[in-house]
């Protein structure tokens, strides 16, 4: 007894927060708020550089695809080279190579040189998020861990709902050549300040010597094409493009490679044996289902004020700045009770919060402005909060530090897949949607219909005292209403469709294993 006794207080005891490491930390979320800020920055200034670059209307979105489909490679290579390279010199190079790379955007003179270095960009650049991840649970106790998980998810959900809103702000009021310009002094800061301050542990170069270089190759086969697929898919009507269709082959032929090589290689280029653990799995299906909320909603709401409102970007950023605030004011409160009440309860609770948030905006009409997107935006906001952090803690607060690096990774490319294939998926169901109802709607507008005809009709009459063809701009003016209309009931349907997916992840939400609380030391060391 009188053992066990003196032995308590140090197992008890709880390491104080070490500045300098606080501090690292804060500069490595920087970096990682920088690079997820790149994904959607770009997205409201498309048609500005493709006017400066003298782009097709093909090329341009290769902006951000190219971005995106060279960091889905680069996430879940990540866990390999911080392994190799160490934490310090793998955000180094990282958080260098993303502000070299955006001074290179900002000077390209042609849309080929933009897509080339947009996609040595994201590749770079991205191994700074799952690094974030991995030190965040790894060099802080588990009583910390309501500080730092609410910073990382905060930055992981900030980053890509304000990206429009700044990337408007700047290409108005500046060019669109500040989208990358205003990386500069902040990449060079978090460059310097990371070599300085990182010591959380030593490389290991000898592991370069087992580097699974076949497996690279068929991972970024696999992975590469897989998001080529699902972006340019919806707009291609899937296979029946040929770019597409070779891209799929080309995924189906690598994905069979990357396991094969995975199960059986000595030293693999990505260990998926951290599924095998319960909790970590789980994380990575509600991470999933949360990439879906965070960019499927962030794409929806920018494409209806745009095409059925006609909102500029600066006007679509600053409708779609309520999120933010909402995620600001949700954070601290969320990590209070991330400690206090079972992940799962503050999980649930989210998903029900997305459900609620996309049930109201079932009823869109096309008047629908800023106060009525208020409430569904408030909850959308909230509840990114509310999953993100106890999703964070039941997928990697329990592993064990020396998986910690590899596991960030996976967890990551799974919020980026989810993103994807819901981008994908909404993109498809609302085009085949609209053309259901654009066909039912033609079927009631006929010359039969007496209502019709006498809208028509009056729209004729006001259109009479511009003089012209005043029956053909009102029926071009008639077909246009009826294009208009039949995309909103598109766009209920998506919203019906993402209320059932949010309700199922609420639902299973008591599947998952409540996780067991870390020793009070870990994570605490180098």
């Amino acid at each position: 007894m009188a053992a066990t006794a003196a032995m308590a207080p140090p197992a008890a005891a709880e390491p104080p927060l070490d500045r300098r490491r606080m501090l690292a930390f804060l500069c490595m979320v920087f970096g990682m708020f920088m690079a997820i800020l790149d994904i959607q920055i770009v997205s409201a200034s498309l048609n500005e550089i493709q006017a400066g670059l003298s782009a097709s209307g093909d090329e341009i979105p290769w902006v951000q695809t190219s971005y995106l489909i060279a960091e889905v490679i680069s996430i879940p290579l990540s866990g390999t080279l911080s392994r190799v390279l160490s934490t310090r010199w793998m955000f180094v190079v990282s958080a260098a190579g993303f502000t070299a790379m955006s001074v290179m955007c900002a000077t390209s003179s042609s849309i080929g040189e933009m897509i080339v270095w947009r996609a040595l960009q994201g590749f770079i650049g991205g191994g700074m998020i799952p690094t974030v991840f991995a030190s965040a649970f790894t060099i802080f106790p588990p009583s910390r861990r309501n500080i730092v998980s609410p910073m990382i998810g905060l930055v992981a959900t900030l980053a890509p709902t304000i990206g429009p809103t700044i990337g408007g702000y700047l290409t108005d009021l500046l060019s669109w050549h500040w989208l990358f310009l205003i990386n500069v002094v902040p990449g060079i800061f978090v460059t310097v300040s990371t070599f300085f301050l990182v010591d959380f542990d030593e490389p290991n170069l000898g592991l370069l010597k087992n580097f699974d270089w076949a497996g690279l190759g068929f991972m970024a086969g696999f992975l590469g094409c897989l998001e080529y697929v699902l972006e340019e898919g919806p707009n291609h009507d899937w296979l029946q493009d040929e770019a597409v269709l070779v891209c799929a082959v080309v995924c189906a032929v690598s994905s069979v490679l990357f396991f094969w090589r995975v199960l059986t290689a000595p030293q693999p280029i990505v260990d998926l044996r951290a599924f095998s653990d319960r909790n970590f799995a789980a994380g990575c299906a509600a991470s999933f289902v949360l990439g879906i909320g965070l960019y499927g909603l962030t794409y929806l709401y920018p494409v209806y004020l745009a095409r059925v409102r006609g909102y500029s970007a600066l006007q679509i950023g600053e409708t779609m700045f309520v999120s933010g605030l909402c995620m600001f004011a949700t954070a601290p409160i969320a990590g209070r009770f991330s400690g206090r009440v079972d992940p799962r309860i503050l999980m649930a609770t989210g998903f029900v919060g997305f459900a609620a948030g996309t049930w109201i905006v079932t009823g869109l009409t096309k008047d629908w402005d800023f106060w009525e997107l208020l409430w569904p935006q408030v909850l959308r906001g909230c509840s990114l909060m509310l999953c993100m952090i106890p999703i964070n803690n039941v997928a990697l607060g329990t592993l064990p530090p020396a998986r910690m690096k590899n596991a960030s990774g996976l967890y990551n490319l799974t919020r980026n897949l989810g993103g994807a294939v819901g981008l994908a998926l909404i993109n498809t169901l609302l085009n085949d949607r609209w053309d259901l109802h654009l066909v039912r709607l033609h079927e009631r507008f006929t010359w039969a219909n007496t209502a019709a005809l006498e809208r028509l009709d009056a729209m004729r009459r006001q259109f009479e005292v511009f003089g012209g063809d005043a029956g053909g701009m009102a029926l071009k003016a008639m077909t246009n209403t009826v294009r208009t209309q039949g995309l909103v009931m598109a766009f209920e349907d998506v919203f019906l469709a993402l209320t059932v997916l949010f309700l199922a992840m609420a639902c299973a939400t008591p599947l998952i294993r409540r996780p067991r609380p870390a020793a009070a030391g870990a994570g605490g060391g180098h």
